[in-house]
Parts: structure tokens; sequence; C-alpha cells
């Protein structure tokens, strides 16, 4: 069997491994980090558990897919709900918004804040659902090879929408502008401002008001474990504490890989950790993209981000929170235009303790904290310090109770973090913005073109950044491998 050297543990990887390793390749996964799940990992103390990364479960009908794949199906590896309501956006101190599940509760909520916003918005689900599914079931499963890729009978009918944005759309559409940032919301799950971001995007938001938002039972990581178990009944090898730091190579082939105390052989390279930093390992002549290349990407944001302990339980939240409550433009502009600390920063708190009790020891809670912040930015304790206090100042004044004398434990993580445990470029926490100078073909390659035999795979490639995008990332990268089995 020919040997596959897979760099990482994300669902990039993971994937990557199930779907190779089902083809008869000898797979091993070597990771860097004591933990596998790349920036889905999840840590435990003091009865708190919390989930390092990604917390949204979008997109069900991936991971079905994915698991369907190999016979089997979610349900034979964790346990999902269906959050009721999806999520709160908070606004102000004495006003929020709780997304109703049900579609048609959700058309009654629109209008009742906007009238004539319900049919407006049906009209644009339908046009995100049909965009969901061209995405989903064609665009996403493209190797990026070439802009012909794009071209199908679907596509062309929708061109135009590649060419106007997001906000467009939604400022001329809608009025009220807590309905316009509602809708705003799910493409920053992308990694790009509304106005940059192409309506053909709003598939996103069909994701979100129609299939809904989900929890794994156990947290994010459970999905982590359901296909580290399948890999492994698969006859995947795992590594831990195994950062690759190098190559051997011959004429235009990587032979092995170079860990700290031992070299290993392989016939295939696939990359799920940073694009970046590990072609920087290879030889000058086999680096596809140049630092200017690089320093040119507009990359998604970073993130500050907070694990907190509570020795009491929290009213007037649930399980994710949104607070919308200062400038979204201006938080927007200080990301992606002026790469500064935010003036008046919006951000996500997720209390999972209110889903999951096992997340907290009885009679306290779990609490997440999100803002995002511009990759590459300086990160220093103190402004960590500044920014913690700033939004646990403003969850305290929201939800009407206090909450910083009742904190057991505190843990930060921010840029300097995301590149010392993932060699992030700039210490990015979601990828590469999808522009549309950056979508499909013009992102970075999934083959490095110098070399025979060295692929990439996951958020700094095709298709994107995203869970559900990671595992089709994985897919692809195994389809074009599997072409050279023999």
């Amino acid at each position: 069997m020919k040997k596959i050297a897979i760099i990482g543990s994300g669902f990039s990887s993971l994937s990557a491994a199930c779907y190779l390793a089902k083809e008869g390749f000898n797979v091993s996964i070597y990771e860097k980090n004591i933990d596998f799940g790349g920036r889905a990992r999840q840590f435990k103390v003091d009865g708190f558990r919390f989930d390092m990364g990604p917390s949204w479960y979008w997109m069900p009908d991936v991971f079905e897919s994915f698991f369907g794949d190999f016979g089997k199906k979610v349900s034979d590896y964790y346990t999902i709900n269906r959050l009721t309501p999806s999520y709160r956006v908070i606004f102000n101190k004495n006003e929020h918004i709780d997304l109703p599940s049900d579609l048609n509760e959700l058309y009654d909520l629109f209008e009742s804040i906007e009238t004539g916003s319900a049919t407006k918005l049906k009209s644009f689900l339908e046009d995100a659902k049909y965009n969901y599914n061209v995405a989903i079931n064609k665009i996403v499963k493209l190797p990026g090879h070439s802009p012909f890729e794009l071209i199908t009978l679907e596509t062309v009918t929708r061109v135009s929408q590649f060419f106007k944005n997001i906000n467009s759309y939604v400022t001329k559409n809608f009025t009220n502008e807590k309905l316009r940032q509602i809708l705003e919301f799910p493409v920053l799950f992308l990694g790009a401002k509304p106005e940059n971001t192409p309506y053909f995007y709003c598939f996103m938001n069909f994701a979100d008001l129609s299939l809904g938002t989900w929890y794994p039972k156990g947290g994010m990581y459970e999905v982590v474990n359901g296909i580290y178990e399948l890999a492994d009944s698969l006859g995947v090898n795992f590594y831990s504490n195994s950062e690759v730091l190098g190559f051997a190579t011959e004429g235009n082939t990587v032979t092995g890989i170079k860990l700290k105390d031992r070299n290993i052989d392989c016939d295939f390279i696939v990359n799920g950790g940073d694009y970046r930093h590990v072609e920087k390992l290879l030889p000058r002549k086999f680096q596809v993209y140049s630092d200017k290349y690089w320093d040119t990407r507009v990359m998604a944001p970073s993130a500050l981000l907070f694990y907190i302990g509570i020795d009491k339980k929290v009213d007037n939240v649930l399980h994710h929170n949104l607070f919308f409550d200062a400038n979204f433009k201006q938080h927007a502009s200080e990301i992606y235009d002026d790469a500064q600390w935010p003036t008046n920063p919006l951000f996500y708190a997720n209390f999972t303790s209110k889903t999951d009790l096992k997340d907290a020891p009885e009679g306290y809670e779990s609490c997440f904290l999100l803002m995002p912040i511009a990759a590459g930015i300086e990160d220093s304790e103190y402004m960590r310090e500044k920014y913690y206090h700033i939004l646990m100042d403003r969850l305290e004044s929201h939800t009407n109770q206090e909450l910083k004398k009742h904190i057991v434990y505190k843990r930060s993580f921010c840029v300097n973090d995301f590149i010392s445990d993932y060699h992030s470029f700039k210490g990015n926490a979601y990828g590469l913005a999808n522009t549309l100078s950056q979508t499909a073909f013009l992102k970075p390659k999934l083959k490095n073109k110098n070399l025979t035999n060295f692929y990439n795979t996951g958020q700094l490639t095709v298709p994107g950044p995203g869970v559900p995008p990671a595992l089709i990332s994985g897919k692809i990268v195994s389809e074009l491998i599997s072409k050279h089995k023999y």
C-alpha cells in the first residue's frame, strides 16, 4: 500500500484520512499538539468542559453525507439536537430578538417588526435555497483548477449574483436595521464584510434560518471523536506531539517528512496545517506562493477568546448569544480596513451549559466569549485584559446581573496562541475571506504544481473556511490522490 503522511488533525485532515484509508492507502496523521482535532480541540478543567474553536453546528446534511460515504450515520457516533430558539441577538439592554427555529414563526417575527418583510424573506430564502443546492452539490465539490468549472446551467443563470453583494440586496429590500443585521450575520462565517461578499453566498442564510442551528451532545469535540473513531476503524494511524519540521525530496518528489526524533518515508503528502507555514518548510524552488502573495491576501478575522467558568447560573441568555449592541460597520472596518483593536466591538457569548449540564458543575455555567479582531494585530496581555472587562461589563449590563465576582476560571486565547498552536498565518482564526477575488479557482491550489505528490487541504484552499467546507475539502483532495493509487 502506498503511504500517505497527513499534516495536522483538523476536520479536513480527518476527512481526507478517512477517504484515503477507504481507498486502500496506508494513512498516518502527524499532529504537532498533544490533542487531535486542530482548532476544534476541547479541554476540561475544574469540572468545566470547553470546546476551544468551532461552536456552531450548521449544515447537518453535509455531516450526514460525510458519514454516509462510509455506510454510516451521524447517529452512529454522536447525537444532535436542534436548538429552539436558534440563537439570541441582543441590540441593547432592553431589546433582543430570539430567532425561532420554525420558519412560519420566523416569517411572523419579521412581519411584526417590518410590514411586508415576511414576503421578502420568503423570496430571499428561496434564492438562498437554490444557491445552497448549487453550492453544496456542485461548486464546493470542485477542485478549483479552472474558472470553467463554474460554467454550468445553474451557475450561468446566477452569474450576476457574483457581481452584487449581500449588503446591497439586504439594504434594498429591508429597511429595519435589526433585520438587516440578522440577515447579514451568517456571512461573517465566510470571513468577509457583507459589502464584499457576493450575493451568491446568501446560501449561508438558508443554512442558518432554514436548516437550523444544532448542537452535538457533548460538544463539537464529539464530532472530532466520531470522525476519529471512523478513521481508526479504517486503519488510520495517529501520532500526536509529532510536528513536521521539514521534508526530504528527490527530484520534484517529496520522499518523506522530518520530525524532531525521526524521519518518515511516504509516497504522498497531504498538508492540513497552515498552508503558508508548511509550504515554507519546502525548499524555495518548490514553494508556489511568495510572501508578497500572502501579504496581499484578505484574511478572515482572528479572534480574542475567553473560556470562563461561573459559580452561578446566568439569567437572560441562551446557548448562542450575539451582542449587536455596537456599530456593526465600524467594527467590520476596524477588522478589514484599518486593522486596529475595535473601538466598540460586537461579540458572541456561548453558554453550552444551558443545553448540556455536563459542561459545568451543578449550579455553575461554562461561558465562551469571542470577539472578532483583525488578523495580524498586536496581541498583548494588556489588550486581552482590557477587552475582557469591556465584554464582561456589557454582558453584566445586558443580562442585569453581577458576573465578574462569580468567575472561578478564566483562560484567554488570541493571535499569539493561534500562531504558536497552529502556525496560523497572521494569527487568523478562519482562513481566507471569501471575497470575489478569493473564490473557487482563485484560492491557493489543492495541489502543489512544483511537486508530483504534495497536496493541501483546509481553510486556506478549496472550498474555504468552516467545518462543513473542511470535510468537503478533505474529500476533494482524496479524490485527486486516489487517481494515483497504483
